[in-house]
């Protein structure tokens, strides 16, 4: 099991990452996608870096999309965070994507997240997850223990928006730019008192969605949960 000390801290993150192109921070873990020649290049890429999980008893979240491989490296052991383990994972991932001449497109791993306005989130929270069949996570928040289904937290306040219910999209900062501009595109009401860390979006309706970067994110900060 992985000490609590092992755990990086945000700047060792970003310091890692500079050495680590194809990868963004997101929520406890680092994430990529690589596109691959063909599906079979894919498969290959696949089963390179399930032997790397073997060697190294560290294992990603992998989903695979034809020909585009999503991982995620984190330290479940180490409460979901970001380990030394993590980077190392990274690097040799991106050294097996090399090796099948596959190219990184980070700016397709896109995380969702519900969030729910409640003045009194234990109230509640209890229902949720064992509907969800979720474990709490990080923060307080509801986690897919098999991380399929989107994570849910609950916004805390005392003046709840008449949609309680919103999106939280988080997107690696270095891709937002264009995301924010299409959207803004749409006609949509964008508040961005909060940016970069994340942007409220409303709908003609009155809907509201989140997009969200890593800006503020980071191990054990209770802030990257205040967005929204």
């Amino acid at each position: 099991m992985a000490a609590t000390e092992d755990v990086l801290t945000r700047p060792q993150i970003d310091e890692a990452l500079a050495g680590l192109p194809d990868w963004r921070y997101r929520l406890g873990g680092l994430v990529s996608v690589y596109k691959a020649p063909t599906a079979a290049a894919a498969l290959e890429l696949i089963a390179a870096v399930g032997h790397l999980a073997e060697e190294q008893d560290h294992h990603p979240d992998l989903d695979w999309r034809y020909n585009r491989v999503f991982l995620r490296y984190s330290s479940h052991d180490a409460g979901t965070e970001v380990t030394p383990r993590d980077v190392k994972a990274a690097a040799a991932a991106s050294a097996a994507a090399a090796a099948v001449a596959a190219t990184a497109e980070p700016g397709l791993y896109r995380t969702v997240e519900v969030a729910i306005d409640s003045e009194d989130p234990e109230a509640i929270s209890g229902l949720w997850r064992v509907a969800l069949g979720y474990r709490k996570g990080r923060f307080g928040d509801l986690v897919d223990p098999y991380g399929r289904g989107p994570s849910l937290w609950f916004q805390q306040t005392d003046t709840p928006d008449v949609n309680r219910l919103h999106l939280d999209i988080h997107r690696s900062k270095a891709e937002s730019g264009p995301v924010l501009d299409k959207t803004a595109a749409t006609g949509a009401l964008m508040n961005r008192d909060h940016a970069p860390g994340w942007v409220v979006v409303t709908d003609a309706q009155g809907n509201r969605l989140c997009l969200c970067t890593e800006e503020g994110h980071g191990p054990a900060a209770p802030q990257g949960q205040q967005q929204g």
